[in-house]
C-alpha cells in the first residue's frame, strides 16, 4: 500500500511538471513560457505614475512591480521628454531601439554632461546611481531587469506622483 501511495504522489507531481503549471488549473502562467511579441501586437499605454507624463509604456514579459522577478518593458518617449535626476533600487538595463537617448550621471541635470545613445546602444546603470535622461526625437527604449522597477527622484519636487 505504501508503495502505491508513493507511486501515486510521484505521478501527481510529474503530471504537474509536464503540464508546466505545477498542478494548478491553468489560470496562472508558467514563468518559463516561450514569449513572442511582434511590434504590431504591442499594447502601448500610459507610462507608470512614477515617470513624467507624456511617455507610453508596454510590458513585454514579467511583472515590473514584483520583487525578484525578471521583467522586460518598452517605453516610447516623445521628442524632448526629460526624466529628472533619479535612481532605482535595482540595476537598470536599457537598449535604444529608435531615436536617441541622452543620459547623464549626477545629482542635477547638466546638459553639457549628456552622453548620446543612438539606436542599438546599451546602458546599464547600477542600482542607486543618480542619473537623468532626455529623448532626442521620438525614442523607444527597452528596459529589463529584476523587479521591482521603482524610481526615486533626487529632488522630491520633480516626482510627478506628488504633483496635482
Amino acid at each position: 500500500m505504501r508503495r502505491f501511495l508513493t507511486l501515486g504522489l510521484i505521478m501527481v507531481v510529474a503530471i504537474g511538471l509536464v503540464r508546466g503549471d505545477n498542478g494548478k488549473d491553468g489560470k496562472e502562467k508558467h514563468t518559463d513560457e516561450h514569449v513572442v511579441v511582434k511590434p504590431a501586437d504591442i499594447k502601448w499605454g500610459p507610462a507608470p505614475p512614477g515617470l513624467p507624463p507624456g511617455a507610453e509604456a508596454a510590458v513585454l514579459s514579467g511583472d515590473p512591480s514584483k520583487a525578484g522577478g525578471l521583467y522586460t518593458l518598452r517605453a516610447k518617449l516623445p521628442d524632448g521628454y526629460v526624466v529628472p535626476p533619479h535612481w532605482h533600487g535595482s540595476d537598470e538595463n536599457v537598449t535604444v531601439l529608435k531615436g536617441t537617448l541622452l543620459i547623464g550621471k549626477g545629482m542635477k541635470l547638466e546638459a553639457d554632461h549628456f552622453q548620446e545613445l543612438t539606436v542599438g546602444s546599451f546602458m546599464r546603470m547600477p542600482k542607486e546611481m543618480r542619473h537623468y535622461a532626455k529623448a532626442k526625437g521620438e525614442t523607444i527604449i527597452q528596459v529589463h531587469g529584476v523587479g521591482p522597477f521603482d524610481i526615486t527622484y533626487v529632488n522630491a519636487a520633480d516626482d510627478p506622483r506628488k504633483k496635482k
